[in-house]
């Protein structure tokens, strides 16, 4: 099987762009401010890297203009009566138990006025949001960021997303036997989503000529190599691996989208939510998070890279089969792709039922639900 791609190489002002944004993303993760360009400038700082030193840092460059800018999921979570996409809330005092409460306690409440999001506030939450960082994030204006602080135009940081998957390209490809699926070839591709690669293994010999069968996975560290109770990750990916080669071959994408695309440390903030009491999107929401932040366009750029135009598409999830059929490829139909159900994920696999429209065996709770 060739591979092909169908996007363009970014050009050189867009490239560096891209290379801006990647250096910001580094910045944040390490826990240093950044400097967002744009119409409203502003100095953003992750919640998450709030400590002595930096609080310190931050109430001598912010004086009384700091601000901590959340989403609209986790506003309505602290009992925001208004639905926004994102606010925030003024800190004349930097007071790191204060911003603990706000940014991520299930107690937390709103304690003050909530203003509207600026432009900066919303490009630095979206920065945020590509680092994989908890959603808040602490907001100073632009002029009080110290010389040399890493800064990056506000619009680079909305085109990011889709620069990255017009980049995206293979790098390596080699035969790895499978224990259910010894014919396998893994295809590693750079760009799409996230901070790591993209694999597509294509087991067997599928002909490209028709219709396709296909599974996007997203990876779960916990489920795929732990064998997590809490979800049916492992048995879906091994399920439909082993399917695929009794069946005529097929095509899985192993996609860097971990924990619905809020990365692994807040995948596992979620669980301990959970643990609690919330079910995993409850758990989603107090953290900040929609029911869902992943993307399937850079997806669908893999397949036809692959040589793929019609998918059978081996899934559950109904957005999946709405993202690639925009994206321009025909899905003939869809199949299930159904794990074990046990009692310590009876709740998820409700939840992804009830509230995100999964197609889930309702016999199968049955037992479980009594």
């Amino acid at each position: 099987m060739s591979v092909t791609m169908q996007s363009h190489s970014l050009d050189p002002a867009a490239g560096r762009e891209q290379v801006e944004v990647e250096r910001a993303l580094m910045e944040v993760r390490a826990g240093r401010p950044v400097l967002l360009r744009g119409r409203d400038p502003v100095l953003a700082l992750s919640a998450e890297a709030l400590d002595a030193d930096r609080e310190i840092a931050l109430a001598a460059l912010a004086g009384t203009g700091a601000r901590l800018v959340l989403p609209g999921p986790r506003l309505r979570r602290l009992g925001l009566p208004e639905r926004v996409e994102a606010g925030a809330v003024a800190l004349p005092v930097i007071d790191a138990a204060r911003i603990e409460a706000l940014a991520l306690r299930l107690d937390g409440r709103i304690d003050a006025p909530v203003a509207p999001a600026s432009p900066g506030d919303e490009a630095a939450l979206a920065l945020m949001a590509l680092a994989q960082v908890l959603p808040a994030v602490l907001v100073v204006p632009g002029e009080a960021a110290p010389p040399g602080t890493l800064s990056v135009a506000a619009e680079a940081v909305a085109r990011y997303p889709a620069r990255q998957a017009a980049s995206l390209h293979p790098v390596s490809r080699a035969p790895v036997p499978l224990a259910s699926a010894p014919e396998s070839e893994f295809v590693v591709f750079r760009g799409g989503e996230g901070l790591r690669d993209q694999v597509a293994v294509v087991i067997g010999r599928p002909d490209l000529s028709g219709p396709v069968a296909v599974r996007l996975h997203s990876a779960c560290l916990t489920g795929d190599l732990f064998g997590s109770l809490k979800c049916d990750c492992g048995d879906q990916l091994r399920g439909t691996a082993g399917w695929m080669a009794q069946h005529g071959g097929g095509i899985v994408l192993y996609l860097d989208q971990e924990g619905r695309g809020n990365g692994l440390a807040n995948k596992i903030r979620a669980y301990d939510l959970q643990a609690r009491g919330l079910d995993t999107y409850e758990a989603d929401e107090a953290l900040g998070f929609g029911l869902d932040q992943r993307r399937f366009d850079f997806a669908a750029a893999m397949l036809k890279a692959l040589g793929v135009s019609q998918v059978r598409l081996l899934s559950n999830n109904p957005e999946k089969a709405a993202s690639l059929e925009a994206a321009g490829l025909t899905v003939v139909d869809t199949q299930r792709a159904l794990g074990r159900v046990t009692p310590e994920n009876i709740r998820y696999l409700t939840a992804k039922r009830d509230r995100a429209g999964h197609a889930l065996d309702l016999d199968a709770f049955a037992c479980l639900d009594a």
